[in-house]
């Protein structure tokens, strides 16, 4: 394709003009919202608002005035249309790796005898660990790891839950969700899904494909910045006899009658613990507003077609890098990843020339394509710039190997 050409499909592009919602910087062409959205424009304000109006002004009264102390269960309403949820099945609250504790422990202790998390090597880091630290809590829990491709025929009588997070942070590799969680349930287990790579960037139907459970960040395709709030999806038809093993007093049905006794409270609420983070779920709703009116069908197409020209464009220029993602654009996330034996310096002096990515151990170049913010001639000249790093060998010099704490 040519610059004119990828120009053109952005003249026809009817998002093109969602980019004024975002702050991006001058210069920066940036395929990293797959890790860290950009900052909404409306957000600054909206979190300045939270703070001087509301709390400098409105003090402990806006936890009614300001609506405070609904904004777990509002702000995870509007999370509910982009996962495929009711709006009263989903909740915010704490971060991804608590909400996978309450939700494994929950499942474990409502699936009677059995005792087995099923999940696959490679998953992500968080989801591993804290499925390792609950069988080093709980009696009798096994972690139990294997490949996606044996994954429906692994589970047996002994697995309780299988956790499995639908789009692969590193390969961006795709479930077949409604599949594998019909796997799940033919056996008799519960289906948790990490949502982290999928939310507000490709198609998640959780309801449509029967799912139980599922779990996801705020920071990512949702804008909600560093550290955003998470949120978890509980179906209806088990809000009522799985138990929170937080039973923290927001969680409880009666909070503000102050008794000793924990009594959990209906529905998604019972899944709070402590006191929402105002301030963070003011940043997260803000930036949910992005999607506000948007065909979201419509816009995950524009994200797989962005992802298509990235790999076209990159496959013709840069013969050295080998696609570590799923070539099928329909068995792949909203992100692509290459492999290059230097990658870590590559992605450094890439950065340094404006085109941002990530690194993932041991040696993937990593591009989020968020169809909210990019445009065609956006993916356009970042391959063009990625070539020219190649071609030229920029990258091989000391200051690019130096890594930093964050990849």
């Amino acid at each position: 394709m040519t610059r004119d050409e990828a120009r053109a499909l952005d003249a026809a592009d009817p998002f093109a003009a969602l980019k004024a919602r975002f702050a991006v910087p001058e210069g920066v062409l940036y395929l990293d919202g797959n890790s860290l959205g950009v900052l909404p424009r409306d957000t600054s304000a909206r979190v300045a608002d939270t703070v001087a109006r509301e709390w400098g002004e409105g003090l402990i009264r806006s936890w009614n005035d300001a609506g405070w102390i609904d904004a777990p269960m509002r702000v995870g309403a509007k999370i509910a249309p982009l996962i495929g949820a009711q709006p009263h099945e989903v909740v915010v609250a704490d971060s991804t790796s608590v909400n996978l504790h309450k939700l494994l422990v929950a499942a474990l202790g409502a699936q009677g005898g059995r005792r087995v998390i099923l999940t696959e090597p490679g998953n992500f880091p968080t989801d591993l660990y804290i499925a390792q630290g609950i069988a080093a809590t709980l009696p009798g829990v096994e972690v139990r790891t294997v490949a996606r491709e044996r994954i429906a025929e692994a589970i047996d009588e002994r697995v309780a839950v299988v956790m499995l997070t639908h789009v692969h942070y590193r390969t961006a590799a795709m479930f077949d969700m409604a599949a594998v969680t019909q796997a799940a349930h033919a056996a008799g287990a519960l289906m948790l899904w990490d949502l982290s790579h999928s939310a507000g960037a490709v198609p998640v139907d959780l309801n449509g494909a029967g799912a139980d459970l599922a779990v996801g960040c705020g920071y990512k395709y949702l804008n909600g910045g560093p550290g955003a709030p998470a949120y978890l999806f509980v179906a209806e038809r088990h809000q009522a006899r799985l138990a929170s093993p937080l039973t923290g007093w927001m969680g409880h049905a009666t909070p503000f009658d102050f008794g000793d006794d924990y009594a959990a409270g209906a529905g998604m609420k019972r899944w709070l613990a402590g006191t929402p983070p105002i301030l963070a779920l003011a940043a997260l709703e803000a930036g949910l507003a992005a999607f506000d009116g948007v065909d979201l069908a419509a816009l995950y197409a524009k994200g797989r077609a962005l992802a298509e020209l990235f790999v076209a464009e990159v496959g013709s220029r840069c013969p050295d890098l080998a696609l570590a993602s799923p070539t099928d654009p329909a068995a792949r996330g909203s992100h692509v990843s290459f492999a290059h034996a230097d990658g870590y310096p590559v992605m450094a002096s890439l950065i340094a020339r404006g085109v941002i990515g990530d690194f993932r151990g041991p040696d993937l170049l990593r591009f989020g394509f968020t169809p909210l913010y990019l445009g065609f001639e956006d993916v356009w000249r970042a391959a063009e710039i990625l070539g020219e790093v190649l071609a030229s060998g920029a990258w091989d010099v000391a200051r690019y190997r130096a890594r930093g704490a964050v990849t």
